[in-house]
């Protein structure tokens, strides 16, 4: 490698055309030291081996063994994607095909054929902007990791000193954090009914530090009384749940910071029980915030697993198994599921419990969430993109007449296409579906639930899925196929999140496709068939002929370049509908019609042994005047003797007939047996 590769900044090319790689290369290795990949899996493993030495990625999607789409989700699944720019370049650019790559981390978007200026300067601009990027995140992370560690090791300070007084080993505190940590993560994995980012799980396992605050307040010999609390020292103990709470109230700053408040409630509600019968306000249910209900939950585990002065520690399947049993008190059935779930790896992860410092991803995390706020009012410019792209899907939509739909889970929402909203006579957006009259008198709630449960039981390994179902489309029960593709969120691992798809009535979309193929077999001026879709209906008829009587003849349209240079090209096209319109109405089903090219015509016509009078019979039916000009045409044939299949050799034939009829003149005629007595005769 020379000196100055070394300091050229590294382009990945993933594109199975080896013609666009070069294109994109010339234009690009001046100033770019360019790889290339000719397919998804050696693009993987090019970015395995250059890893962050990469720049930038250009990709395309349709490639083999593994598309760009299969791509992406790979530097997804290894955060891959927040280090490497990917600019997508394809000449698939439906809405669909463009929503799904931004959606997996995509920069930019560049469809074929490519403009040299355009990419150059979007390839320059990425770079330069993950360049800025990279030194501001750094920047910014420098700044969240001294603040979020001064911030745990104060609370840590304080924590410890309470376990000092209690005669704690200092774990408890440490060990509440992961617990903590464990049980919502887990819970975000398991339920839709409540949801935490990352920094919101982060602010709550600091918070689970404080829990035991107010216990500074106890006296010691409670706190450390080696056997059982009488009624009074229980009473006392009590109190360390407000006390705790009262100090977090009475601080004289930062009363509104988010953590303050979640140190608050879980402060003085980690005592209470899901059955009200917990302390100090026997709240009950989902009256307790949830996450002082984890605390709690986390709080007992330890509690049972951890020597204190009144008791040894109990084994780590006996205590999952008194927490489930009910016999430490009422927890949330939905938090004794998760506390189930992890159990086998409870003891490893709390084993590997770090000193409350926050690792990188954890960082990187939390720093997308402060730069990429959710709730960040999207730009003028963002909204006039999207409502395009919603024009574009309208659109194509309607042009397709196929009933397009959305679901998601969480809010349960049903969103139509606009041309699918007519067609079933429903609103565009529908709230709680499932629970709509409207929907379930079109669809048959048990085919619902049965498509539901097959995505959602197996959007993992089998994300599309096909079903066939009857449904009351335009007033009638008609059979219809829906095709579906499961909807994941971006977690790891995914969770399943709604259904993205289209509904088709079959009946409609065969006739759709017959139409189709009569467009794709037949001339567009004439009507008759193409000389392709002919010759594969010639050759059936000859395979099965067995001893039925064919003539072929080819006809030469006389005189039309005379028409097209007097009267224009339009009126020689009118001549040639004509011609085939007379065509049309003069051969039988069983015969065969159509243009072979230009002012050339060939029929199959069955029952016919005999050339001249074949040739007789279409020139007779076809001479006359079409407004002032004489038609006429030359005729060459060849009869198909008795077991003849072979449709070149009778091609050939006849077209040697044409021939020596047009040297004749006008309206003349030859059939190939006549032609070979007058060559024998010459």
């Amino acid at each position: 490698m020379s000196k100055e590769q070394q300091f050229k900044q590294k382009i990945l090319i993933a594109d199975d055309s080896e013609m666009n790689r070069a294109i994109l290369a010339d234009m690009l290795e001046s100033e770019y030291e360019i790889i290339e990949a000719e397919n998804g899996v050696e693009a993987i493993a090019a970015i395995q081996k250059y890893g962050p030495e990469l720049s930038l990625i250009l990709l395309d999607i349709v490639m083999p063994e593994l598309d760009g789409f299969g791509v992406l989700e790979v530097m997804n699944r290894h955060h891959w994607i927040d280090e490497i720019p990917v600019i997508m370049i394809s000449s698939e650019s439906s809405s669909f095909h463009v929503e799904r790559a931004y959606k997996l981390g995509i920069t930019d978007y560049i469809s074929r054929p490519f403009d040299a200026v355009i990419v150059h300067h979007r390839v320059v601009n990425t770079i330069v902007l993950y360049a800025k990027q990279k030194k501001l995140a750094a920047l910014v992370m420098e700044q969240i990791d001294e603040k979020e560690k001064q911030s745990s090791l104060m609370i840590d300070i304080l924590s410890h000193i309470v376990e000092f007084r209690n005669g704690e080993s200092g774990l408890h505190v440490l060990h509440i954090r992961s617990l903590t940590e464990l049980l919502l993560k887990h819970l975000n994995q398991v339920s839709d009914k409540y949801r935490f980012t990352k920094e919101e799980i982060s602010m709550i396992c600091i918070a689970s530090a404080l829990h035991d605050i107010g216990k500074i307040s106890i006296p010691g010999e409670i706190l450390n009384k080696p056997g059982r609390l009488t009624k009074e020292e229980f009473d006392i103990m009590k109190t360390h749940t407000t006390i705790g709470a009262e100090m977090l109230e009475k601080l004289s700053f930062h009363q509104e910071e988010p953590l303050v408040k979640e140190a608050y409630a879980i402060c003085r509600w980690h005592h209470e029980r899901y059955d009200g019968r917990g302390y100090p306000d026997g709240l009950k249910g989902d009256e307790i915030p949830i996450h002082a209900q984890i605390v709690a939950l986390a709080d007992v585990y330890d509690a049972l697993t951890s020597e204190r002065v009144y008791k040894k520690a109990f084994p780590h399947e006996e205590a999952i198994r008194m927490i489930c049993n009910g016999e430490c008190g009422a927890f949330n059935p939905l938090l004794l599921q998760c506390l189930r779930e992890i159990a086998d790896t409870l003891q490893e992860n709390l084993n590997n419990t770090k000193t409350g410092q926050i690792d990188e991803q954890e960082l990187q995390d939390i720093l997308e969430e402060k730069l990429h706020p959710k709730d960040n009012p999207v730009s003028e410019r963002t909204i006039q993109l999207l409502e395009h792209e919603r024009m574009k899907s309208s659109f194509y939509a309607s042009m397709s007449e196929e009933i397009q739909f959305e679901y998601s889970i969480t809010p349960p929402m049903l969103t139509l296409s606009e041309w699918g909203a007519r067609r079933l006579g429903l609103p565009e957006l529908i709230m709680d579906p499932l629970g709509d009259e409207r929907v379930t008198a079109i669809m048959d709630p048990e085919d619902i639930k049965k498509l539901g449960d097959i995505l959602h039981n197996t959007f993992r390994k089998n994300p599309v899925v096909k079903y066939d179902c009857k449904a009351n489309t335009g007033g009638e029960a008609r059979w219809i196929r829906i095709v579906a593709q499961a909807l994941e969120s971006l977690e790891d691992p995914p969770v399943y999140t709604g259904v993205i798809g289209k509904a088709v009535d079959i009946h409609e979309a065969r006739l759709r496709l017959d139409a189709l193929e009569s467009m794709v077999s037949h001339d567009a001026l004439t009507g008759l068939l193409t000389i392709e879709y002919a010759e594969k209906r010639i050759r059936e008829r000859l395979a099965m002929s067995a001893g039925e009587r064919y003539v072929l003849l080819l006809l030469d349209v006389d005189h039309i370049k005379e028409a097209n240079d007097s009267r224009g090209r339009m009126f020689g096209d009118q001549i040639l509908a004509h011609v085939a319109n007379i065509v049309r109405s003069s051969v039988g089903e069983e015969d065969v019609a159509a243009r072979i090219s230009g002012d050339e015509f060939l029929i199959l016509v069955k029952g016919r042994s005999d050339e001249k009078e074949a040739a007789r019979w279409i020139m007779s039916a076809l001479e006359g005047d079409y407004e002032g000009f004489k038609v006429s045409v030359c005729v060459g044939t060849v009869a198909v003797e008795e077991g003849e299949a072979d449709y070149d050799k009778l091609f050939k034939k006849a077209d040697k007939a044409l021939l020596m009829a047009k040297r004749g003149g006008a309206g003349q005629y030859r059939g190939y047996n006549d032609c070979m007595m007058e060559e024998k005769n010459l």
